[in-house]
This record gives C-alpha cells, sequence and structure tokens, in this order.
C-alpha cells in the first residue's frame, strides 16, 4: 500500500509534519543537476579563494598534480601544500560536514515528528563536546595522537547516545515527546559539563581552542579525516533515502503508519541509532556547527515538497553547497584571523528562520 497520502497529521507533541503533499514544487532532475553542478563549482571556490592568494591558474595546476600523481617545481611546493594538504581536504569535508548534518536533519524531524528539531536536539553534539573539551584543555587520551580529538569526541557522543536511550526509553518504546525532552536535558547537563571543564582549564590557548570547536571549525581538516566521516555520512544518507517511504508514514503518526505497515517503535530506535552515528562522526570532526540541520530541511521542502524521497536527494546538495561558502565566508570575513563556522551559519540561519516564518502560505514541515 502507497505510504504517500495528501494528508496533515496534527499532534499535542510538537509541531507537525505533514504527508508528502505540495502543490507547487521544483522538477526534481533540473533541480538535481543544478545543484550538482553548484557543488563542484563551489569545491573550486572554496579551494581557491584564501588569504595566500594560490589564484585560480596555480589552484588548477596543483589540484591537477594532486590527481594525476604529477610533478611540481620545488619553488611551487608552498603553493602546492596549501591547495593539496590544507584547502582541498578543508572542503571536501565541509562537503561532508554540510551533507550529513542536512539529511540527519531530515531524519531527527521525522523521527520526533517535530519540526523545530536539528540532529543536535537529541544531546549528541554536547555529548561530544565533553570528550572534545577533555583532550583540548587536558591533553586526554594523548597517546593517540591526531586522532585523540576526533576519538574522543565520537566516544562520547556514543556514550551520550546511549544515555539519552536509557532515560528515555519506558515500556512502551521511544515517544517523540520524550526524545525531544531527553535530549534536550542532557544537551544541558553536558553544556555544563562543558562550561565547567573550561573555566578549570589554566591554559587560555586551550580554552580558546575549546570555543572554536564548540561553535564548529573545520581548521583541523585532515586527508585521514575525510574518508571516515565521508563513509559515516553516505551511509547513514543511503538508510534514510532507502527509508524514505517509511519516513512519510511515520510523519503522519504511529496510527496511521500502523495502518500502512509501518513499525513505527521499531523504526524509530533504528532513526535513533543512525542519526546519533552520524552525528557523533560529523561532529567529532567539525565541532557543532548548528543551524544547517534546522534550515536546510524546511528550505529543501519548500522548494520540492514534503516528500521524504525528494527532500533527501536535494537536502545534502544544498548543505553540501552552503557549507562550503559558510567556510569561504569564515576565512576571508576577517582574514587572517579565521571566524567559527557556527557563527556564519547563525549570521544566515536567524534571518532565514524569520523569513520563513513571515512566509505567507508555509507551514513548518510543509509548504
Amino acid at each position: 500500500m502507497s505510504t504517500d497520502l495528501p494528508a496533515v497529521a496534527r499532534r499535542a507533541d510538537g509541531p507537525s509534519l505533514p504527508a508528502p503533499s505540495a502543490p507547487r514544487r521544483l522538477p526534481l532532475p533540473p533541480l538535481l543537476a543544478a545543484l550538482t553542478a553548484a557543488l563542484l563549482l563551489s569545491l573550486l571556490c572554496c579551494v581557491a579563494l584564501g588569504a595566500s592568494g594560490v589564484g585560480w591558474g596555480g589552484t588548477m595546476r596543483h589540484l591537477w598534480a594532486g590527481l594525476s600523481g604529477g610533478t611540481i617545481a620545488p619553488d611551487e611546493l608552498p603553493a602546492y601544500t596549501i591547495v593539496w594538504e590544507l584547502r582541498f581536504p578543508r572542503a571536501l569535508l565541509a562537503a561532508v560536514v554540510g551533507a550529513g548534518l542536512s539529511a540527519i536533519g531530515v531524519g531527527v524531524q521525522a523521527m520526533v515528528r517535530n519540526a523545530l528539531a536539528d540532529p543536535f536536539v537529541l544531546g549528541i553534539s554536547s555529548g561530544a563536546a565533553v570528550g572534545a573539551n577533555a583532550v583540548l584543555l587536558f591533553g586526554a587520551l594523548g597517546s593517540l595522537g591526531v586522532w585523540a580529538l576526533s576519538g574522543a569526541a565520537f566516544t562520547s557522543a556514543l556514550a551520550a547516545m546511549a544515555l539519552v536511550y536509557a532515560a528515555a526509553r519506558t515500556r512502551h518504546g521511544l515517544t517523540p515527546l520524550r526524545l525531544v525532552l531527553t535530549g534536550s536535558a542532557m544537551y544541558y547537563g553536558f553544556s555544563a559539563i562543558t562550561t565547567l571543564m573550561v573555566f578549570s582549564a589554566d591554559r587560555g590557548e586551550a580554552a580558546r581552542s575549546a570555543m572554536m570547536w564548540l561553535l564548529g571549525s573545520l581548521g583541523g581538516a585532515t586527508w585521514s579525516s575525510v574518508p571516515i566521516a565521508a563513509a559515516v555520512v553516505l551511509a547513514g544518507t543511503g538508510y534514510l533515502l532507502w527509508s524514505a517511504p517509511r519516513l512519510n508514514a511515520l510523519a503522519m503518526g504511529d496510527e496511521t503508519a500502523a495502518t500502512l505497515g509501518v513499525d513505527a517503535e521499531r523504526l524509530r530506535r533504528v532513526l535513533f541509532v543512525v542519526t546519533a552515528a552520524v552525528t557523533g562522526a560529523v561532529v567529532a570532526v567539525s565541532g557543532a556547527i548548528g543551524f544547517v540541520g534546522l534550515m536546510v530541511p524546511h528550505v529543501t521542502r519548500m522548494l520540492v515538497g514534503a516528500d521524504h524521497r525528494r527532500v533527501l536527494a536535494v537536502a545534502p546538495l544544498m548543505g553540501a553547497v552552503l557549507l562550503l561558502w559558510v567556510d569561504v565566508v569564515s576565512r576571508l570575513l576577517l582574514a587572517p584571523v579565521e571566524l567559527p563556522v557556527g557563527v556564519i551559519t547563525a549570521l544566515i540561519g536567524v534571518p532565514c528562520f524569520v523569513v520563513l516564518m513571515r512566509r505567507r502560505g508555509y507551514v513548518f514541515g510543509g509548504s
């Protein structure tokens, strides 16, 4: 039986997510083609633009040398290092993180049936911050070397996931309202621990690094961090795309989902694990970058409707393009000082959020 029913379910536990029905929406193939082209162009711009002034010609030459295994002149080694070892992995990581946050934002909003939810509503990001700050402020897990920060952040994110799950689950399973309330409570608890750690640290520069990480930063991107994050994001997004028809049913309520043959409790458990794992992996390499996972799903629904098959095809591309340009702005706005990425996303996200609320005919969660 089809799960694409033109209905809107109203619930008391949060703003509703309507079933996929949109009177006006952009055709999907041209939009996907345009976003793919924009993503490739944004990648090149993110690598080429910077305070060092490598230039477009040098950027293309060094990228080709890195991709093809070609040779470069000795005097070009500094520029090659900037392009291939610093900017290119950073640009790739920005695209991966933007795509991951956007896709998981769609999944979380369907899971808790709350249009105000984002990937951080479950408290996973603040849990990851505890582990990351233990490394930045006190040198924990120093034996892991370059893997210490991401390893500690991901491990503490998984621990936070287990704690939220244990606290939110009842004999009736996981309910959207309990997930949101438990995640919000854990968020404030982990944030308090993180703040205490920052104030108790005796190293000023370490505290500054911790604050940069808490607000989101791609400055630590390396070639070793890109493949793992990309693999987790790809797997999580693939699962969400495969589950899109069931997400359509889940968005209309557990009772409606049951009549369509969808086990809402089981699906919500799997979604919880998938969203927590992807959020943990993304936060471990980039810190807590807000507003991407909240805003991109809404903008996407405004363009293509609320059908999760269409939303999940477009949102990752849109999020990747957005975060690439946000990273460019964060590096150039006050160059040579680098701003936290989360500051730029908030400056963009707040006005967009207000515009969406004021837009006539737009209902959060669909058009």
